[in-house]
């Protein structure tokens, strides 16, 4: 799906040591400042590597965190900061101002499942984290409030992706299938709102991208609500909301057009060569057609100058972000442990602030080749 979700560059990081000398005063620090050296270490290295899979990165991030804890909250479980919360500064890029063959069903549900643990995660980093920053993230940033919310709905629109998909591949019923792909719509425009008051030099690419989004999804609404008018004999309207779904098809393929043209982070996916974008143009003109030929021979409705208007409620289907905490302490953090950090013998010069010479490489992504197009069936 490479070729089909649109994605901002990975954020990049600069190296980070652990090296607290003067400070580590015994055997048990030195472990875990050698622990959470090499389990950072491997965890960066899986976001590049495309043998990872969701098991392999779980469990890395929980390695890593786990050992983190200890510089961030008491070992007694109170409300209190670690000792050492002040000791380390990490230093990020930004992300916006700084094609696979058929898969598996099993395949299929790691993806969704996948997308919805990531809005949990984005989500809970929200609610529960960036408050508490050292420095508060300035607007535009990858850390503000919008931009975090923006990514949580886009993995909840993406992951419903999945399921109108299989929904489509199974042959549900039409007015559920309109329905999911009303909600999805509904979820790309919220999303493109909530970035709707950042600089146009950072976000126009991305918007573009929801922007699009939400009008192929509006058309697959209109779309399969046109066949579900008709199967209530409701030809007229039936036409009138298939004629709508192939404005809004004609609308989504410009905005592909310009989505390409458009600069900005992130590398240029292209959805209008994707099969299922292009399946969708044949189906609203299937059934327009289908429709025109049968109000001409039996039902000789009316059409109606208004497209309908979708008032249309999923009652299955519908994503919410799986809910994510970050692991418990390390075992390694004891008492002991830390009381072994002796922040009184911390070099003078040593600051938390970032050294403005310092430069953070960006991530080289892995360059993933579209194979032969098949749609991405579901089977």
């Amino acid at each position: 799906m490479t070729h089909w979700f649109h994605r901002n560059p990975l954020k990049a990081t600069a190296p980070v040591s652990f090296n607290y000398y003067g400070v580590v005063t015994g055997p048990s620090a030195s472990k875990i400042c050698n622990d959470l050296r090499s389990s950072r270490a491997r965890l960066l290295e899986l976001f590049t590597d495309l043998s990872c899979n969701p098991e392999m990165m779980k469990n890395a991030a929980d390695s890593y965190f786990s050992l983190l804890q200890g510089f961030i909250n008491s070992l007694d479980e109170s409300t209190q900061e670690s000792k050492l919360r002040y000791i380390q500064n990490f230093k990020w890029t930004d992300t916006l101002q700084g094609q696979v063959p058929s898969i598996t069903e099993d395949e299929a549900k790691e993806v969704h499942r996948s997308l919805k643990i990531a809005a949990g995660i984005f989500k809970h980093l929200k609610e529960s984290h960036t408050p508490k920053l050292i420095t508060p993230a300035e607007k535009g940033r990858d850390l503000e409030s919008r931009l975090i919310e923006a990514y949580v709905i886009q993995c909840q629109a993406e992951a419903q992706e999945v399921t109108i998909a299989r929904a489509i591949e199974l042959k549900h019923a039409p007015g559920l299938i309109a329905a999911l792909a009303y909600e999805t719509a509904n979820f790309y425009q919220k999303a493109d709102h909530t970035l709707s008051s950042l600089e146009p030099a950072y976000s126009a690419k991305w918007r573009k991208y929801l922007h699009l989004k939400m009008c192929f999804y509006t058309a697959y609404a209109y779309c399969y609500h046109g066949e579900t008018l008709l199967a209530s004999d409701k030809c007229g309207e039936a036409i009138r909301s298939l004629q709508e779904a192939e404005k809004l098809y004609a609308k989504a393929e410009a905005l592909c057009k310009e989505y390409g043209e458009t600069k900005g982070p992130g590398p240029t996916v292209k959805p209008s060569g994707h099969l299922f974008f292009r399946k969708l143009g044949n189906l609203v003109k299937n059934t327009l057609e289908k429709c025109q030929r049968e109000n001409g021979f039996i039902y000789f409705q009316k059409i109606p100058t208004e497209a309908p208007q979708l008032e249309l409620k999923a009652n299955y289907g519908l994503v919410e972000p799986v809910p994510f905490e970050f692991p418990p302490t390390s075992a390694q953090w004891t008492p002991e442990t830390l009381a072994a950090f002796d922040l009184t013998k911390r070099p003078k010069d040593d600051s938390t602030k970032p050294k403005p010479e310092e430069e953070v490489k960006p991530v080289k992504e892995p360059d993933i080749k579209p194979q032969k197009d098949t749609g991405c069936y579901i089977s």
